[in-house]
């Protein structure tokens, strides 16, 4: 592959910083979860954008969580026709392979999808209208739940809003995989919904008695 170039040092020295220090201390721990294998307690669906940190957030350690990132934390709905869908394949390991016991969507502020999507709708994103965008198709996801904020004036109010109703799409759509279904039928899974406050560090669930988010 000749367009592939050495890592950048920085890079290179942080990586030696952690076999240093962070491995050196653990290294035990780092050997079992090599020869044990895997067995996280939740899947985490979060967003790609980079100030979302979900280990740091939860304090958590490797091997802890099994992690799936994508633009706007999104699930489509269920849909085997033979394409290839990387979230649906990460789901379907965490749920039949994995058994995790949990299945957590994590939205967040200022979240670039979901607002490209706003764009989408409101026709100021001809760019994401083109068939040749993978973002603009990704999120088709969530485009027809734009009529449920589409009422709010309030450009920040509504972003907000569609964060999270980004994140009631993604927990709608788990459940039309028969496999989600089913062990959420059998109490052996429950599914979460999260909205996270970059700035303020606040971090809100889904309650589905109310309907809305609440801090925790």
């Amino acid at each position: 592959m000749k367009h592939a170039k050495p890592l950048p040092t920085y890079l290179v020295q942080r990586y030696q910083g952690w076999k240093a220090t962070t491995y050196a201390s653990n290294e035990s721990w780092y050997r079992h979860l090599g020869t044990e294998g895997q067995h996280p307690r939740a899947m985490i669906i979060s967003c790609c954008d980079s100030r979302v940190h979900v280990t740091s957030i939860f304090g958590a350690d490797q091997g802890e969580f099994f992690i799936h990132r994508n633009i706007a934390n999104l699930v489509p709905p269920y849909q085997p026709d033979g394409n290839q869908h990387g979230t649906s394949a990460a789901v379907e390991y965490a749920v039949t392979a994995l058994k995790v016991a949990h299945v957590v969507v994590l939205g967040h502020s200022q979240c670039g999808g979901v607002q490209g999507c706003i764009d989408m709708c409101e026709g100021n994103a001809p760019a994401l209208e083109s068939k040749e965008s993978f973002v603009g198709r990704w999120m088709d996801v969530l485009r027809p739940s734009y009529e449920e904020v589409s009422d709010i004036e309030n450009p920040a109010e509504k972003a907000r809003s569609f964060e999270k109703q980004a994140v009631l799409v993604s927990l709608e759509n788990l459940m039309t995989f028969p496999f989600v279904k089913e062990r959420v039928d059998s109490g052996e899974l429950s599914l979460h919904g999260l909205w996270h406050n970059i700035a303020e560090g606040g971090l809100e669930s889904f309650n589905p008695a109310s309907g809305n988010f609440a801090p925790l």
